[in-house]
């Protein structure tokens, strides 16, 4: 049976989740990869560690599609350049960015 390899539909491709209390904790469906196996039957299952060297490759490619998809370019953005701080000083005119 081939598989192939999604997101983790638990943590969404993170390997983790932050609880009520801000602590992280990895995720129990993929073990922290942020990544399965999803099979031709369409069932899920968690990559084998046995496998990660294998998979590492794919994994890396995987995962800068995903950050890409989210909108990460890899450049580092001037503070006023960044969308969280644009919505956090919008309307605020005595702000001066030259």
């Amino acid at each position: 049976m081939a598989a192939n390899l999604v997101p983790c539909p638990s943590c969404e491709g993170y390997g983790w989740f932050e609880d009520e209390y801000e602590q992280a904790a990895d995720c129990d469906w993929c073990g922290g990869i942020g990544y399965i196996y999803r099979g031709t039957d369409g069932v899920d299952r968690r990559i084998p560690s046995t496998d990660y060297a294998a998979l590492s490759d794919q994994l890396e490619r995987l995962e800068a599609e995903r950050l890409r998809a989210l909108g990460y370019t890899g450049q580092a953005k001037k503070p006023w350049e960044q969308k969280i701080r644009q919505q956090r000083n919008e309307g605020d005119s005595t702000k001066d960015h030259s």
